[in-house]
């Protein structure tokens, strides 16, 4: 696939781990930073697709979690070319098309039975937008300049500007800015690992629980080594007791985390359940990206 030729009526699907690119009537695949921590991504072919053929392009976004595709589809709409999203009613997961409609005012909210009736339409020559101008609702941008063919790519060191946020990347824990995409606000780190808000604060708290599992386990480590050390004691009474006291503390400590963290577990999973964004739901594939 990589380098190889766009054809009329054919279907291509990025390969796992590649981002798919376009550029002129060619393919590209890249192993660049994770976007939202994922690759491939539907922003970076959504964007490179709006830089390459502007008017002409249809973006379609479906049922999925969180907002994978606003940015992308924002880039579309800023070129001239149409947003389609799929009705969040009837969407398995809702979080993407939601997010979608509510920061980039898609020009089709349709079923999906009615999608493809559209897009034949639209295919077949019916008039589209005109990138949008100052003044209107969105104002077009430099596309191209935000975003780089070869490595799918950080922005530009002029657009980070001098100040870091003082927030981590949860993906290689380097600093991150925070950066505007055409009014809507994006994450980005130096090597380019991007995340839009949701998906920021998603990994942000994956790192949080996994952090509080590994506090778990080191405590519940330390009380079996003490337990198993003061069955060596057992000749002397008063230091097996101080380790079994000891055990007991760590033992203590680490079940008041696991019940802490159940009840932060149970909170997130009763506030997200209509925004279908917990980890439960959107699981990390073997790569370490999102299913």
């Amino acid at each position: 696939m990589d380098g190889g030729t766009i054809h009329p009526g054919q279907i291509f699907v990025a390969p796992p781990n590649r981002h798919l690119l376009l550029e002129g009537d060619h393919m590209h695949l890249s192993i660049g930073p994770r976007i939202n921590s994922v690759r491939p991504s539907i922003d970076v072919l959504f964007r490179s697709a709006a830089r390459t053929f502007d008017a002409r392009v249809v973006g379609v976004v479906l049922s999925g979690n969180l907002d994978d595709g606003t940015l992308g589809l924002d880039a579309i709409r800023m070129r001239g070319g149409v947003g389609v999203v799929q009705d969040p009613e009837e969407a398995r997961f809702s979080g993407m098309p939601r997010s979608a409609i509510e920061r980039v005012a898609p020009d089709y909210v349709l079923p999906v039975s009615e999608i493809p009736a559209l897009l034949q339409k639209l295919i077949a020559g019916t008039p589209q937008r005109e990138p949008a101008t100052e003044g209107s609702n969105a104002v077009e941008r430099d596309v191209t300049s935000e975003f780089r063919i070869d490595d799918a790519a950080p922005a530009p060191r002029e657009k980070r500007g001098n100040a870091a946020s003082g927030f981590s990347c949860p993906n290689c824990h380097g600093s991150v800015w925070e950066l505007e995409d055409g009014g809507l606000p994006r994450i980005e780190c130096r090597v380019g690992h991007a995340f839009s808000i949701d998906a920021f604060l998603g990994e942000q708290a994956i790192a949080l629980e996994d952090a509080i599992w590994s506090a778990i386990n080191a405590l519940e480590e330390r009380a079996t080594t003490l337990r198993r050390f003061a069955g060596r004691f057992v000749q002397v009474p008063r230091t097996r007791q101080k380790y079994l006291e000891q055990a007991e503390t760590v033992q203590s400590q680490a079940a008041l985390l696991r019940e802490g963290l159940a009840r932060v577990i149970q909170a997130e999973t009763n506030g997200a359940s209509s925004q279908n964004d917990l980890e439960a739901e959107y699981p990390r594939t073997a790569e370490g990206g999102r299913a």
